[in-house]
């Protein structure tokens, strides 16, 4: 083979090089955010208000919902003491650009919807890069089916059933909304469809929904170097050695664009975002691809918000967003009618 033009002939070493130094960059970010954000996770919990009991809810911990020994597929329960059931239900998926983070990193989001009345199953999932996809997308279907079987004996409702996720577990979550309204080809997807039990409402918050061309976001609006390279990590992390051709469930924005009808009804969506979120726009897209199939969707946009600013709920504009969420679920679960596409008073989406 004739050398390349210019490099010697050292082509492909170079390109082995690269990758090699994109891997190692990918690892180390890694572990220095995982460090940092369990650290605050773990330090959070020293504060009074962290302690359950103070909120009337009791807390079932590293229950298994897959018989295989793995720490990855293990999933929290929150159960509130204090009311009466059968409890609506809220299974949630944690974010992290899907390799890393975990159940223990997201106790608030947990602790904040069964202070609120809700039997919260909080799980956790395989990462990559070790973990591609699918694995993330079968583990949290698997975590449905678990939860699906066991809800109603810890107290559950399952006639009142949310799944929530914030960024990449937005992702998974709407991911989860797809397979139990479509039937797909995938056996694992299929099994979900099976269950014959929908969601009543998906709450994916600030969510990363279409994985493949993680460059879009910048063709849009200038980026951080550091922002921009943290999204191709997330794509190339997640969709190492996919086949390009079977990631549907990787880019569910994709799916609903598309314009399908599903096959049974696709739960109402409540879509937060902020309007400094770099993933702002796959929100933008995602409620008018909702609207467009006819599936009830609010998305409320907050001013001058960052990625994920509803997990500090200390903050004046997460207590707002908070109050949304359970204004949406309590005006849903009740049987009400939702309104289709709208934003919250005070937002501006043309500012998005």
């Amino acid at each position: 083979m004739a050398p390349r033009s210019g490099d010697g002939g050292r082509g492909p070493v170079r390109g082995s090089l690269e990758r090699f130094r994109t891997e190692v960059r990918q690892r180390a970010q890694t572990r220095v955010s995982e460090t940092v954000l369990r650290a605050m996770a773990t330090a959070a919990r020293l504060h009074p208000m962290a302690n359950p009991e103070r909120h009337q809810v009791e807390v079932i911990r590293d229950v298994p919902y897959m018989d295989d020994g793995l720490v990855d597929h293990r999933l929290d329960v929150y159960r509130p003491t204090g009311r009466p059931g059968p409890h609506p239900i809220v299974m949630y998926v944690h974010g992290g650009g899907f390799s890393l983070l975990s159940k223990d990193t997201h106790w608030v989001m947990a602790l904040v919807y069964a202070r609120f009345g809700y039997l919260v199953f909080n799980i956790s999932y395989r990462l990559a890069p070790r973990h591609p996809f699918p694995a993330a997308v079968m583990d949290t279907l698997a975590a449905y089916e678990w939860v699906v079987a066991n809800a109603a004996s810890m107290g559950g409702d399952l006639s009142r059933l949310v799944v929530a996720g914030e960024s990449a577990g937005a992702n998974l979550v709407t991911a989860l909304s797809l397979a139990t309204s479509y039937r797909r080809p995938e056996p694992w997807a299929r099994r979900a469809f099976d269950l014959d039990i929908t969601p009543r409402v998906a709450v994916p918050a600030c969510g990363i929904f279409q994985v493949s061309d993680a460059g879009r976001f910048a063709r849009r609006r200038r980026l951080p170097y550091v922002v921009r390279m943290t999204l191709e990590d997330i794509a190339s992390c997640y969709l190492r050695g996919c086949d390009p051709g079977a990631i549907d469930l990787a880019d569910p924005l994709l799916v609903l664009e598309r314009g399908e009808a599903p096959d049974r009804p696709l739960p109402a969506f409540f879509l937060p975002v902020g309007t400094r979120d770099p993933l702002l726009d796959d929100t933008r897209r995602m409620r008018r691809a909702l609207e467009h199939l006819g599936v009830p969707v609010q998305a409320h946009y907050y001013r001058g918000e960052m990625h994920a600013f509803h997990a500090l709920v200390f903050r004046e504009r997460a207590r707002d967003c908070w109050a949304d969420i359970f204004a949406f679920l309590d005006q849903h679960l009740r049987g009400a009618a939702v309104p289709v596409a709208r934003v919250a008073p005070g937002s501006d989406e043309s500012a998005a």
